[in-house]
């Protein structure tokens, strides 16, 4: 019973840590396809208003009992033609940008530039 039990803990561990490894490695992937993607990407430069703001909050707890938080800033634009792209923006950019604001959109790919009201 014990060598069974013993194999059978190997086994998930085993599982479980190539999961991760997995998961780990699809994530880095993702985040290099995408900064690629963006770099060339033409920078662009278009009227848009701003129609949405919102915040992502997220918590973690550390191994030796410390809180910490982390928030991240989206912006929804829509250009001219009616579509509209959400961009994550620094906090900073987050509260100098109020909805209904008209002006130039700077952007590359998925990557907010800047915005100048007009």
């Amino acid at each position: 019973m014990g060598i069974v039990f013993s194999g059978l803990f190997q086994l998930l561990f085993m599982a479980v840590f190539i999961l991760i490894l997995v998961i780990f490695v699809v994530t880095a992937v993702r985040s290099l396809r995408t900064w690629n993607q963006n770099n060339h990407s033409p920078r662009l430069t278009v009227n848009a208003r701003v129609v949405a703001k919102r915040t992502q909050v997220s918590h973690h707890n550390s191994t030796n009992g410390t809180f910490n938080s982390s928030t991240r800033y989206f912006v929804t634009f829509e250009v001219e033609s009616g579509d509209r792209m959400e961009l994550v923006v620094s906090g900073s950019e987050y509260g100098m940008l109020v909805e209904g604001d008209w002006g130039r959109l700077s952007f590359q790919g998925t990557r907010y530039l800047g915005f100048e009201r007009q």
